[in-house]
């Protein structure tokens, strides 16, 4: 079991840039793959990018490829995703997941934070 406590939302203007963190206790984290998902109101929640346990295997999804970049750090149990070019339509509710298989879907995810808010003003 790993618990996961995001932080590092908030308000900025399209263009801008934001880092997200997720903070995760439990010794199972570090041979997990972490991940990012978010949900925006009304819709389901998606996939944004995954990172496998030694950080080497990275995915994103095509909408965020080239904008945003996942990392780890298993020395300080912490999960990064480093959001720059932001666009309004990134606004969402951003979820870490944990789990110790890798999946773009978000019902395969055990784990999960309690999420942060991104809102992109245009």
């Amino acid at each position: 079991q790993v618990q996961l406590v995001e932080s590092g939302g908030g308000l900025v203007q399209a263009g801008g840039s934001l880092r997200l963190s997720c903070a995760a206790s439990g010794r199972a984290f570090r041979t997990y793959y972490m991940g990012w998902f978010r949900q925006a109101p009304g819709k389901e929640r998606e996939f944004v990018a995954t990172i496998s346990w030694s950080g080497t295997n990275k995915y994103y999804a095509d909408s965020v490829k080239g904008r945003f970049t996942i990392s780890r750090d298993n020395a300080k149990n912490m999960m990064y995703l480093q959001m720059n070019s932001l666009k309004p339509e990134d606004t969402a509710v951003y979820y870490c997941g944990a789990d110790p298989d890798d999946s773009t879907r978000y019902r395969d995810w055990s784990n999960w934070g309690q999420g942060t808010q991104v809102t992109v003003s245009s």
